[in-house]
C-alpha cells in the first residue's frame, strides 16, 4: 500500500496557497539565549524554535525543501541545519526523499492525534449531529489522515445496516473514502501526483477509482463543491458525504462524514447530508481556533 507520507499539519488547503517565503535572517525568536526564568519575559531555546522553524519550512513549502533551502530561507549555516535536520531525521521528525530533500515525518502524527484527541472533538461531534435532528438512518464519523489511510476516531452508527460497521480504530484506504478524498484535495496536483507514482491500495468495490487521472478529477470536483463523496467506493449500496475540519491556521486536522444507503440518496437528502457535515466541520474548526469567517 503506498505511503502518502504526510501529517495532518503537513496536508496543504488547495483554495489557501502558503507562500514558501521564509524570512531572509532567522527570526529573533531563533537566536535569542540566555537562561529563563518561569517569571521572566519569554524566550524560545535556540535549537528548538530553530527545528520547529525548519517543520514549518519543509510543511507548508510549495516546493521540496533541501538543506540548501532551508539554510538560505532561515539565514543559517548549512552545517547548523544539517545538524538540526539530522536530529529530526533520527527522531522521525522528518523523513528524506530519494532525490535528498525532506517531508515531515510520521513521528508528527502522533502528536497530531493526541491533539485532535485532547479537544474532545469525539464527543462534541456526535453531540452536533443530535442537535441537528436530520437523517437518522445515517451514519456520522470522525477521523484523521494517517500516511495513505484514514483512521476513524469516532463513529455513531445507525440502527440501519450499511454494509460496514464503523468503529474507532478501522483504517480504510484515504483515496477511496469520503474524508480521504477531503483531504486529498486540499493537497496540490503537483503533491497527489507524486504520491500516486507509488503502488495502489487494491480497490474496495469495482466503483474504486482506478487512477491519478480519475482521482484527480474528483479531487477537482470536491473542491468546486465543497464537500466530497465516496460513491459506493469504500461499500457497494453505501454513499458517504464528507468535508474537513481545519485548526487556527487553515489546516485540516479531521475529517467529518455522514454515510447512507444509496436507497435513502435523492437530490434532496444529498444536500441536506452535505449541509449537515459543513455545519458540524464549520463548528467544530471554531472550536479548534479556526476563523468564524473561514472556508468551511
Amino acid at each position: 500500500m503506498l505511503r502518502w507520507g504526510g501529517a495532518i499539519a503537513a496536508v496543504r488547503p488547495a483554495s489557501r496557497h502558503v507562500a514558501a517565503k521564509a524570512p531572509a535572517r532567522a527570526p529573533a525568536a531563533v537566536v535569542a539565549e540566555g537562561p529563563q526564568g518561569l517569571d521572566a519575559a519569554p524566550r524560545n531555546v535556540p535549537a528548538l524554535a530553530r527545528g520547529a522553524a525548519i517543520l514549518d519550512m519543509v510543511a507548508l513549502a510549495e516546493e521540496p525543501q533541501t538543506l540548501s533551502t532551508l539554510a538560505r530561507g532561515l539565514g543559517l549555516p548549512k552545517s547548523t541545519v544539517h545538524g538540526l535536520c539530522s536530529t529530526l531525521l533520527n527522531l522521525g521528525l522528518l523523513v528524506r526523499r530519494s532525490d535528498g530533500s525532506f517531508r515531515v515525518g510520521p513521528h508528527v502524527m502522533r502528536w497530531a492525534n493526541a491533539f485532535v484527541a485532547s479537544t474532545d472533538l469525539t464527543a462534541e461531534f456526535a453531540s452536533l449531529w443530535d442537535e441537528l435532528k436530520v437523517l437518522p438512518n445515517g451514519t456520522i464519523t470522525l477521523s484523521v489522515l494517517d500516511g495513505t489511510d484514514v483512521v476513524y476516531i469516532g463513529c455513531r452508527n445507525s440502527g440501519q445496516p450499511l454494509g460496514i460497521t464503523f468503529r474507532i480504530g478501522m483504517r480504510l484506504p484515504a483515496i477511496y473514502t469520503a474524508t480521504g478524498k477531503a483531504f486529498l484535495s486540499n493537497m496540490s496536483e503537483m503533491r497527489v501526483r507524486e504520491l500516486a507514482r507509488r503502488s495502489w491500495p487494491e480497490p474496495l468495490t469495482p466503483r474504486s477509482v482506478r487512477n491519478v487521472t480519475e482521482l484527480l478529477r474528483e479531487l477537482k470536483t470536491c473542491r468546486e463543491r465543497g464537500y466530497s463523496i465516496d460513491d459506493g467506493q469504500t461499500r457497494e449500496g453505501m454513499y458517504c458525504f464528507g468535508t474537513v475540519v481545519r485548526d487556527s491556521s487553515g489546516q485540516p486536522v479531521a475529517g467529518v462524514a455522514v454515510s447512507l444507503l444509496a436507497d435513502d440518496v435523492n437530490p434532496g437528502n444529498m444536500q441536506l447530508a452535505a449541509d449537515s457535515i459543513q455545519v458540524i466541520a464549520r463548528k467544530l474548526s471554531i472550536r479548534m481556533g479556526a476563523d468564524p469567517g473561514g472556508e468551511p
